[in-house]
């Protein structure tokens, strides 16, 4: 199907589909108890309760799934930073406090990949979890095999049989196809059908080692298209895609080969397949925005997080499963405890010009999954394009020599971008090999930008701009 001929779905539609009327659904998370004391947000030192976690049930094995789900992605290392960006040491005893703090305040959905913390996720959860009983906790993993030397049958066996090693367990409760759409068509077929390994994983489900089949979507609609109208003979059980109240109506604008979360979600719900969702922040851009948006999301709630929007926003849906938050650190995890209530119909039509607004503001739709790294000539890409929507969230790119702020604009990028990114590492050295692009699931055109940015660097430098 092409993209023009998606039916979109207006405003009202969209709050009939979510549930938002006179009719308000059940708090889903205990910052919505009007006797809690903290609907004031994550400010408040208000203890959480332990016993207020909506959950939503899989169709398929009636599982109660938690609506907020933990992505094992960022995992705190003893450096204190995240395991997906260091190769420091994974802090082990953090990681087992943040699994007890959030199976102790009803979180159960826990999602990795081999491929998460760079190949180190899988084995710290394993260890966090299996302290636990099996049936207090889902586990969800993928089979990665992104590289051509693990698309054999052979080699992506093993990496499935590796994930039941390291986590630990002798079934899975969720299983992905991981980053479908990324590579189109061909890469799908390579990885999953020529070497046999999607009938090896039904064949598996039908065997009890794998509870719940489904893939995560990025990139190419029509993989996302061709695996929905297979639906009646693979039966997805669930299906895991971006959604957020950016995406939902302005995915394909900041990105012509994104497509909107609001036709991927209406799809799954006519098929009836659950959603859970992924990237509710955009890599943390959607608590990283622009200092007018800061301003306008706390004059509204000023107790609440910018972060917190997001979140409400995605856990409105009724065929959302969970909302998966990669967390760091405790606050993280106490602040997403807080976060979800209810959307009335007035606070989702505040979102949807929020995000009319934000588009406004030219960021680079990087969402820091580092995809596309490593750069073979040592270029921190995500770190580049990063720090360039910082400055333009902060209002530190200058568009001319004349601007009010120039001398004061010019000085914070330069000396932020020396600070956040190594010059040997900076986009002066990018050969545009184009090695990145294709691993870019936001359709970035990443040599493009990074010329760009490059040639926006040297005028500052040369004061010509």
């Amino acid at each position: 199907m092409k993209k023009d001929n998606h039916q979109a779905i207006n405003r009202r539609d969209f709050l009939k589909i979510v549930g938002i009327s006179t009719a308000t659904t059940a708090p889903l998370l205990s910052g919505c108890s009007s006797d809690s004391g903290m609907a004031s947000g994550s400010g408040s030192s208000t203890p959480i309760p332990t016993d207020r976690m909506t959950y939503r049930t899989t169709p398929s094995t009636k599982d109660k799934v938690s609506i907020l789900g933990y992505g094992c992605m960022r995992l705190p290392t003893i450096a204190k930073s995240s395991a997906r960006d260091s190769d420091d040491e994974i802090d082990q005893e953090m990681v087992n406090r943040l699994t007890d703090y959030a199976i102790e305040h009803g979180v159960n959905y826990f999602d990795t990949s081999p491929a998460y913390c760079k190949g180190r996720s899988e084995h710290a959860m394993g260890i966090a979890l299996s302290r636990y009983p099996r049936d207090k906790y889902y586990i969800a993993t993928k089979l990665s095999n992104f590289s051509p030397d693990t698309w054999s049958r052979e080699a992506s066996i093993a990496m499935y049989n590796n994930s039941l090693k390291e986590l630990q367990v002798d079934y899975l409760d969720y299983m992905l196809l991981h980053g479908i759409g990324m590579g189109g068509m061909e890469a799908y077929e390579n990885r999953y059908v020529k070497n046999g390994i999607l009938d090896f994983l039904l064949e598996e489900r039908k065997a009890g080692r794998i509870r719940n089949l489904g893939f995560s979507y990025h990139g190419d609609i029509e993989v996302f298209d061709y695996l929905l109208s297979k639906h009646d003979e693979y039966q997805w059980d669930f299906v895991q895609i971006q959604l957020n109240y950016l995406d939902w109506k302005h995915a394909k604008e900041i990105n012509p080969r994104n497509t909107d979360a609001e036709y991927l979600y209406g799809e799954l719900q006519k098929r009836g397949i659950p959603a859970i969702i992924m990237e509710p922040l955009l890599g943390g851009r959607l608590s990283n925005v622009h200092d007018h948006i800061v301003a306008r999301l706390k004059q509204r709630e000023p107790g609440r997080s910018v972060a917190s929007w997001a979140f409400r926003f995605a856990g409105s849906f009724p065929g959302v499963l969970t909302v998966l938050s990669g967390m760091t650190y405790m606050e993280h995890l106490q602040d997403n405890l807080r976060t979800y209530c209810p959307l009335t119909e007035e606070e989702n039509r505040f979102l949807f010009d929020t995000a009319d607004l934000m588009m406004q503001y030219p960021t680079i739709p990087c969402n820091d999954c580092k995809y596309c790294m490593p750069c073979p000539y040592g270029i921190d890409i995500p770190g580049i394009l990063l720090h360039y929507n910082k400055c333009v969230n902060e209002g530190n790119v200058p568009q001319s020599g004349q601007d009010e702020n120039y001398r004061e604009a010019r000085r914070a990028y330069l000396i932020g971008y020396d600070r956040s990114v190594p010059k040997l590492r900076q986009a002066d050295h990018c050969t545009s090999c184009n090695q990145c692009n294709p691993h870019c699931p936001q359709g970035i055109d990443i040599p493009k930008e990074l010329q760009r940015i490059d040639r926006f660097v040297e005028q500052l430098k040369q004061e010509t701009l």
